[in-house]
């Protein structure tokens, strides 16, 4: 497998090693100990996802306030523009975010470490998205970022993205600082 380090430290894109010839394909989506040894995941994976969404639905940016969520995602088929957003108070990249295109074609993982929004604009006419958790999944700890806040700038590929309710209506950066500074604590 291929590691590649990105601008934000701990944020890394994983290309497997993909065996193929003419009846098809075989690669390792994860293997614990290498995973370690290789790419330096250090959390544990409790809990797998899977989604699937149609052309031009952006999901997110979502994180887990309290109990912050390391994933490691892929895309099964289709494509994806997915995007990581650091919310670390403490990183030198806070506020900062890592983009890749993901497809079922390259095959390519990314690991985004506990303490970061995650989000995806899907790109082809549908896209199966995989991801592993370090955390399990809390709906009384969810929290968001506004998909287009300015102070991100980020340069998504779709200009009227499709949005469920809850990521219109999701707060600023500069809105949720305070508290991501605080620990949520009120």
């Amino acid at each position: 497998m291929k590691i590649t380090k990105t601008k934000i430290d701990d944020c890394i894109i994983i290309e497997p090693k993909v065996y193929g010839d003419e009846r098809g394909f075989f690669l390792e989506t994860f293997h614990e100990r290498r995973y370690y040894e290789i790419a330096g995941i250090k959390e544990a994976f409790v809990q797998d996802n899977r989604s699937r969404s149609s052309k031009n639905v952006l999901r997110g940016l979502h994180f887990q306030k309290t109990k912050p969520q390391g994933k490691l995602v892929t895309v099964t088929n289709g494509s994806v523009f997915d995007v990581a957003v650091d919310l670390r108070p403490q990183s030198k990249t806070f506020g900062m975010y890592e983009s890749i295109i993901l497809t079922s074609e390259n095959k390519i993982q990314f690991y985004i470490p506990p303490g970061f929004a995650h989000g995806f604009a899907v790109l082809s006419d549908t896209a199966d998205f995989q991801y592993k958790c370090t955390d399990y999944y809390d709906p009384n700890d969810e929290g968001g970022v506004i998909w287009n806040d300015s102070d991100l700038s980020i340069k998504w590929p779709l200009s009227s993205p499709i949005l469920s309710d809850k990521d219109i209506a999701q707060p600023t950066l500069d809105i949720i600082k305070t508290k991501l500074c605080n620990g949520w604590k009120e």
